[in-house]
């Protein structure tokens, strides 16, 4: 069946309409990776938006925030992320890629592994965004998920709008 948004113009909804999804209680209690952020980070991603502080472009999108937004890739852009092991001490995860389409997207590293006793609970990782050809356009949508290949698979959203010029203004 399909899902229509709200508003004008009527449109087939997508992720921008329906949001992240449901909450599964039983799996919230075992999340596995988290993408922890404090109050800093949030303080200094206001001030980046109220125009208060110079040069953010990179660290609104380096927020690490559980979902990866890029409004205006025009060519290649590398976005980091950083997850925290709050699950198995040992436990190792292998990053599943669906690209937007239109977009070539790679993961480094690909794959993530905890020890119990290793020197940190969190790694770091980024993730390269490239469009395929140069067409401007409205968001494609994709997701990168971390899977342990058993009951852990954390996922997270991506949405990228190729532009070809800067004053480019999407209408629909």
């Amino acid at each position: 069946m399909l899902i229509r948004a709200e508003g004008v113009p009527r449109k087939q909804a997508d992720p921008l309409d329906f949001g992240g999804g449901h909450m599964n209680p039983d799996r919230a209690v075992d999340p596995s990776l988290v993408y922890d952020v404090d109050a800093r980070e949030y303080n200094k991603f206001f001030n980046c938006t109220m125009g208060l502080l110079g040069d953010c472009e990179s660290y609104q999108l380096n927020l690490n925030l559980p979902s990866i937004a890029v409004p205006d890739l025009k060519d290649s852009v590398t976005v980091m992320r950083t997850v925290t092991n709050v699950g198995p001490a040992e436990a190792t995860y292998q990053a599943v890629v669906d690209a937007p389409e239109g977009v070539t997207m790679s993961v480094e590293p690909s794959v993530i592994t905890f020890t119990e006793g290793g020197s940190s609970r969190s790694v770091t990782f980024s993730v390269m965004l490239t469009a395929k050809q140069r067409v401007q356009g409205g968001y494609t949508f994709g997701s990168l998920t971390w899977s342990d290949g058993s009951t852990h698979s954390v996922r997270i959203p991506i949405a990228v709008r190729i532009v070809t010029q800067d004053f480019f203004a999407d209408t629909s």
